[in-house]
């Protein structure tokens, strides 16, 4: 297939293109500036803006692009922007679509698992309910608007967790476990939807070629607490799981980043995707950390 990614130079984005390539795709790239190379496209999302010629020839797009969740504090106008980010490129990309001589015959468009919110106790599929907070109704919008893509056009919104990686979720953890001052955030016990970020990229090169639409859980076999992640960390460093950080204080100093990523308690499952034929390789944290840290 030909492939033209959005949020190419992101941490999934750029080991998703690295699977997809070495699956035999082609790739191609969109970019805020004007390209360099034949495998890069220019387009302005902020001012809704894709030459549709652009789509000629491609066969599936993979959405990446939004502004950081990791980014803080969330003030008033960073929400905006971590909203509008997402709304506007999809909304650019599905017009590009609309107008395009022949349609792509997928969309992947990123999602989160934050559209649940804190759901303690309960299993959360494909099928829940959305939640309520900031981080729900911002998904919300972003699946709506890829929903906005052509009749002919299979949408996959991939619901993402917590990608362990030393880029991704767990960077700021990483020099903490290693000075022996890792331990449980809150109580430790919120349910966290972790997976790999080599699962991450090869569920996306599957979620081509699958029959799949709608939203799918991208997230590990097995559920895992906040301790059971973190201990993992600390046990592949050989450091110890010690200090603990109270929930006020995680509140106090990130208020809703805190609640809604750090100590949102969500079991989500990944049924639909295990019953699609994917086979995860790192079926556990520890399987998945310790496959993090060997990266360079």
């Amino acid at each position: 297939m030909r492939i033209l990614i959005s949020g190419a130079s992101g941490l999934i984005g750029t080991a998703f293109g690295a699977a997809a390539t070495a699956s035999g795709h082609t790739v191609a790239r969109l970019v805020r500036r004007p390209s360099r190379s034949a495998d890069e496209v220019t387009w302005d999302p902020a001012t809704l803006s894709l030459d549709p010629r652009a789509l000629d020839g491609v066969d599936a797009v993979v959405n990446f692009s939004g502004a950081s969740l990791a980014r803080l504090p969330w003030t008033p106008g960073y929400r905006r922007e971590i909203l509008l980010s997402r709304v506007q490129a999809t909304h650019t990309l599905t017009d590009a679509m609309h107008a395009a001589a022949h349609p792509p015959q997928v969309l992947l468009n990123a999602s989160a698992v934050g559209i649940y919110g804190s759901r303690p106790g309960e299993l959360l599929t494909e099928g829940s309910t959305p939640g309520t907070d900031f981080l729900a109704t911002v998904v919300a919008a972003w699946e709506q608007e890829s929903a906005r893509a052509p009749a002919d056009t299979r949408v996959v919104t991939f619901r993402t967790g917590l990608v362990l990686a030393k880029r991704g979720a767990l960077r700021p953890l990483i020099p903490l476990a290693k000075l022996g001052l890792a331990g449980p955030l809150g109580r430790g016990t919120q349910q966290w939807p972790w997976i790999s970020l080599h699962d991450e990229a090869a569920a996306l090169v599957h979620l081509l070629s699958s029959d799949l639409s709608g939203p799918v859980n991208v997230v590990g076999p097995a559920p895992a607490s906040a301790n059971t992640v973190i201990r993992a960390l600390t046990a592949a460093l050989h450091r110890p799981f010690v200090l603990p950080v109270p929930e006020r204080m995680l509140t106090l100093l990130l208020q809703d980043a805190a609640r809604q990523l750090l100590l949102a308690d969500q079991r989500v499952s990944s049924t639909l995707l295990q019953n699609d034929g994917f086979q995860f390789r790192h079926a556990t944290p520890s399987a998945a950390i310790a496959w993090m840290l060997r990266q360079p």
